[in-house]
């Protein structure tokens, strides 16, 4: 979590089992953390993780020139991909 002067003024509020509590407060023991810091690292990190997973693509330099390359190619048909988009949606049926 990224160091800041700005004071902690969002309040969240959780609920956990007792054996989730035990298993966090032990944990942020072990961390030398207090458990409200080891729970926002642990979910700050999990959270930029998981935002960054849906915009950064690592590979390599042939994967990326593959990437380049597919779709750099004409359009093909697809049978399989007409027939899906010919059918109604689950969710518009009724």
């Amino acid at each position: 979590m990224p160091a800041t002067s700005t004071a902690r003024t969002a309040r969240l509020g959780l609920r956990a089992t007792p054996e989730q509590e035990t298993v966090l407060r032990r944990a942020a023991d072990v961390a030398h953390k207090s458990l409200t810091d080891f729970i926002l690292d642990a979910a700050y990190q999990a959270a930029e993780q998981t935002l960054l997973d849906q915009r950064l693509f690592m590979v390599s330099g042939s994967q990326y020139k593959a990437l380049l390359e597919m779709l750099d190619r004409p359009e093909s048909d697809n049978p399989g991909l007409a027939d899906l988009f010919s059918r109604r949606p689950v969710w518009a049926k009724k």
